[in-house]
């Protein structure tokens, strides 16, 4: 009988062991840290009025890059941000959980115009925020900044991903 229970034990031990691996991913997931090491790159906004505007952005490529987007951050750069590149266009939805600043979030059609803008998003909210109509990639900005520069929907965002220059 101790035979059996020892080897019931080893191969459950063993199966743990096995098994471990795979609980990484998932732990891993939720660590309530800012992400770093994104590439970074210019871009640019040119508003209708012909004013351009200045920023580097991290570029979040992959899906779990996208899942984790700003959260953790203590604060938003006004000249910098993060933009979110799809593989093709999307009603794109967005939300700020454990996000702890305001940001403005701009939702940009293929060929890099502002569709729309949802500006000083409320920390933390659940609440969704929709483009409304298919986009190419979001945007995110500190809160406020689309008010500061006068940033509105149709201006015009450069950057190589959307063949707009830079």
């Amino acid at each position: 009988m101790r035979f059996w229970h020892s080897r019931r034990a080893v191969a459950l031990g063993f199966a743990m062991l096995l098994l471990a691996p795979l609980s990484a991913p998932a732990q891993s997931l939720y660590n309530p840290q800012p992400q770093t090491g994104l590439a970074e790159a210019p871009l640019s906004i040119r508003t209708l009025t012909g004013e351009r505007h200045e920023f580097t952005v991290e570029v979040a490529e992959t899906p779990r890059q996208q899942a984790i987007g700003m959260m953790f951050r203590r604060k938003a750069p006004r000249d910098r941000g993060m933009l979110f590149p799809f593989e093709k266009p999307r009603v794109a939805s967005f939300w700020m959980k454990n996000t702890l600043v305001s940001l403005d979030l701009l939702f940009i059609e293929q060929g890099g115009r502002i569709a729309t803008i949802h500006r000083r998003a409320q920390p933390q909210s659940l609440e969704p925020m929709s483009s409304g109509v298919p986009v190419i990639a979001v945007l995110e900005l500190a809160g406020g900044e689309a008010d500061r520069r006068d940033i509105r929907t149709g201006d015009l965002v450069e950057h190589p991903f959307f063949g707009t220059g830079l």
